[in-house]
This record gives structure tokens, C-alpha cells and sequence, in this order.
């Protein structure tokens, strides 16, 4: 293919290099673009009619055979090749075929730099809008598990030991709040995602009165860019989104790091579903937690593609370098992997079978009412401290002897603290541990009934 051919190949006088076409060529990627090119096109050629560029039945012509190329492209018939560079200059020269030197004037006003800012915008809009979406449905897996579950007690963990009884529920209401923020952060990032980039040309602006506001009217853009060579350069938006990506992604690696242990024969918590799970080409006992597993090993992948696109940023000189062209693979892949991996895990806790002995069974070992006896002491006007020294010499007793806290006697608590009385009898048990928990966001059964009662009003 001869350069002159090109959209931009006046000034050379020699065929672009095989292999340097297939080097620079995004279009066996960026054609995902397709339809939001399209769609700033369109509202391009009606901006260039309103300016008086073209005629308005000029235009109206212009975007009969855009939306015809777009049925085209969904449907598989046009294909594409590397020669057209990217899914731009596709559109652009199928255009040209279809209305002939009319379709040369699409790109009046208007540079790639500013339409693929616009076109990622565009993408990146829907898709945000797509992944809180998917949020809500793992938010409600989660909401609905723990209801099922409001009786279930299980330990608490600090350090991955042992630490103090809580409800089930609770423990998957924390994964709830954390998926609250990851869509608040989504959403403050969707405002900056949201903003008209075209009408800013190649680097300074345009020489044609372009309407700006009529653009960001006919495409729903509630702000425009205010500096052109900002416009054209910037990625903010798409690091914004790639860092609510990965910490979404570190929310449901920490869930499934716990799927994964719970399931196993250490803990025996919970049974994932069959459905989820594979087996060893070798031992036959085998059910191995395949799906968490990988939802914790993309975590991984998310976070790659944000330190490569801010890698990838670091050192660029203003405008537009090609440079960015390297931003799309990135941004596509983390909104596809966040999806898959958000609509798998909601499915998979829907099948999961709580084991509520085991658990209960977990929570009676471990010494988890050692805060509770402490803070018996306390009532009895016994500094915390002090309180604290003395139930940590009980306990170390209780090792020793093989007993758990509530099985001491009053002769054997009075040894350590005449403070001790007999209304200690009936204080240790679970079931008082976690009524006394009960402030707003504590792991109470009143709090947490309280808790799902808003998120169902939310």
C-alpha cells in the first residue's frame, strides 16, 4: 500500500515499512472503539453543520452511512485490515467508499488525538457504569448470605489467629462496606471520565467555529476541556479508573483468599459448589478452589496494568505522543477482568454451604472471651491494665491445665482477683459476648439486623 494513500501521506514520498505497519497498527485492538467512534462522529458532522463547514444535508447524508458502517461492524461484515492503522481511519476510508470525496470532509475540525480521547471517554463511561452495576449484584450475594446466616458465630481473626467472636453476618457485611466505597470511588471517578475532549483538534484548538457546548449537548457531557493540549495528552481519567479497578480488585482477592482457606479441610467453614471448583488430573479426592484462586491471581494483572500506564506517562513531553496508543489494551483488559471476576464471585456465593457447627465449634476454642473477663474486672473498678496482666495469667493457667475460660471455677478466678464473684457464672458465654457489642457498627446481633435493615431501605 503506497503512503500517498494514506489519510496523512502528502508529505512522504516512499511506502511505510511492513514491518513498521505492523508495529504502529491498534486495529486489531482499538476497533472496540467502534461504536463510540461512531457516535462522536455523528455528533461531529452535526456540529460541522451547525457551524456552517457542511450542509446540514450534507451531514444528514454523512450520518446515514456512519450508521450504516456501525451496522456493518456489529454485525462482522466489514472487515478490517492493518494498512488502515487503527479503527478511525477504518471508518473513515469506508466512508470515503460508500459517499465518495463527501466522506473527506468527516475530519474537518476535528484531529485523531481529540477523537480517541473522545472515544475512550465514551468507553470508559459505559463501562464504569457496567461495573458498579456489578458491585450492587456481589453486594447483594453478600446481603443475602448474611441473612441466611444472622445465628451463625464464628472466631474472629487477628493476625490469622483467634481473636474474638463475631457473628458470621458481620463478617460479610465488612465486604459490603468495602465494595460501598470501591462504587462511591467509581462514581467520583465516572464525574472526571465525563468531561468533552473534542473541538480541541491535534494540540491548539480548532480554526472553525465549532459549538463546543452543542457537542457536549448531543453526546451528554456536562463539562468540556479547558485546555486543548491538556485534552489531547491527558490519562488521568484512565489511571483513575485503573486505581478503582485495582483496589476493587484487592477487595475481591481478600474475599476469595478467605473463600479459599474456609474451604479447606483446616478450617471446614464452608463448601464451594461443585459447579466452581475443579479436580487434580492426578489424586481423585481432589476439589480444588480453582475460581477464588484466580479472581486472587487477577488482582495481580489489574495492578500491572496501572503501574505500566502510569510508567507509560511519566516521561511525556506535551501533546499527544504515540505513546498513548499503548493506553487501551490496558484499560480493556482491567474493565473486562474486573467484570468477569465481579460476576463470578456474586454467582459463586449464592452456592456456597455455610457449615455452622464448625464454625460455632471454632469460636468455643482460641480463649476468644479473654477481653470479656478482662473487662469483667474492669466493671469491678479494676484499671484496664491491670485487668489485662491478670486474665493473660488465667489463660496461661487454662493452657496448662487444658480447661477453656468458662470452665474455671470461682475458687480458681478468686486465686487470681478477689474482684471475681458469682454473678461471673453465665458472663462467659458467646451469646452474652456479642449482646454487649452493641454500638453502631459492632458485630451485636441488634447492630447488625439494624445494618441489613438499612442497606434493604438503601
Amino acid at each position: 500500500m503506497k503512503t500517498k494513500s494514506k489519510p496523512w501521506g502528502g508529505r512522504f514520498s516512499v511506502q511505510t515499512h511492513d514491518l513498521a505497519e505492523r508495529f504502529t497498527a491498534s486495529i486489531l485492538f482499538d476497533h472496540r472503539l467502534a461504536r463510540h467512534d461512531i457516535e462522536g462522529s455523528i455528533a461531529h458532522c452535526r456540529a460541522l453543520a451547525e457551524a456552517k463547514v457542511m450542509t446540514k444535508e450534507e451531514a444528514e447524508t454523512m450520518i446515514q452511512a456512519l450508521k450504516e458502517i456501525g451496522q456493518e461492524i456489529s454485525s462482522g461484515r466489514l472487515e478490517f485490515s492493518l494498512e488502515q492503522e487503527d479503527i478511525h481511519m477504518a471508518i473513515e476510508q469506508r466512508l470515503i467508499e460508500k459517499i465518495g470525496e463527501l466522506g473527506g470532509k468527516l475530519q474537518t475540525a476535528r484531529s485523531r488525538n481529540d477523537q480517541v480521547a473522545l472515544d475512550l471517554r465514551l468507553f470508559l463511561r459505559e463501562e464504569i457504569n457496567g461495573i458498579r452495576e456489578r458491585i450492587g449484584h456481589l453486594q447483594q450475594a453478600l446481603v443475602g448470605l448474611a441473612k441466611k446466616n444472622l445465628d451463625v458465630v464464628m472466631p474472629g481473626y487477628t493476625h490469622l489467629q483467634p481473636a474474638q467472636t463475631i457473628l458470621l453476618a458481620h463478617h460479610l457485611l465488612a465486604y459490603y462496606e468495602m465494595l460501598d466505597r470501591d462504587r462511591a470511588r467509581l462514581a467520583d471517578c465516572f464525574e472526571r471520565v465525563n468531561v468533552l475532549p473534542l473541538g480541541s483538534g491535534a494540540i491548539a484548538g480548532t480554526n472553525y467555529p465549532i459549538d463546543r457546548q452543542y457537542l457536549a449537548r448531543l453526546l451528554g457531557f456536562p463539562k468540556i476541556t479547558q485546555n486543548s493540549l491538556d485534552a489531547v495528552s491527558d490519562r488521568d481519567f484512565a489511571v483513575e479508573f485503573l486505581s478503582a479497578a485495582s483496589m476493587l480488585m484487592m477487595h475481591l482477592s481478600r474475599l476469595s483468599e478467605e473463600l479459599i482457606l474456609w474451604s479447606s479441610d483446616a478450617f471446614g467453614f464452608i463448601s464451594l459448589p461443585d459447579s466452581f471448583c475443579t479436580g487434580s488430573s492426578l489424586m481423585p479426592q481432589k476439589k480444588n478452589p480453582d475460581v477464588p484462586e484466580l479472581i486472587r491471581a487477577k488482582s495481580g494483572r489489574v495492578y500491572g496494568h496501572l503501574i505500566g500506564l502510569l510508567t507509560l506517562l511519566k516521561g511525556l513531553p506535551l501533546a499527544y505522543n504515540r505513546d498513548l496508543q499503548e493506553d487501551k489494551e490496558a484499560v480493556f483488559d482491567a474493565v473486562d477482568t474486573t467484570q468477569i471476576c465481579l460476576e463470578v464471585a456474586a454467582v459463586l456465593l449464592k452456592g456456597i454451604q455455610i457449615h455452622k457447627k464448625k464454625m460455632e465449634q471454632a469460636a468455643q476454642t482460641g480463649f476468644l472471651l479473654a477481653t470479656d473477663l478482662a473487662d469483667y474486672l474492669v466493671g469491678k473498678g479494676m484499671p484496664f491494665r491491670q485487668a489485662h496482666q491478670i486474665v493473660g495469667g488465667i489463660v496461661s493457667h487454662c493452657v496448662k491445665s487444658g480447661k477453656r475460660l468458662e470452665q474455671l471455677s470461682l475458687k480458681e478466678l478468686q486465686k487470681y482477683s478477689n474482684r471475681f464473684e458469682k454473678d461471673i457464672k453465665g458472663y462467659l458465654t458467646v451469646e452474652r459476648s456479642l449482646d454487649r457489642k452493641n454500638q453502631i457498627g459492632s458485630t451485636a446481633r441488634r447492630q447488625v439486623m439494624e445494618r441489613l435493615k438499612a442497606i434493604e431501605v438503601r
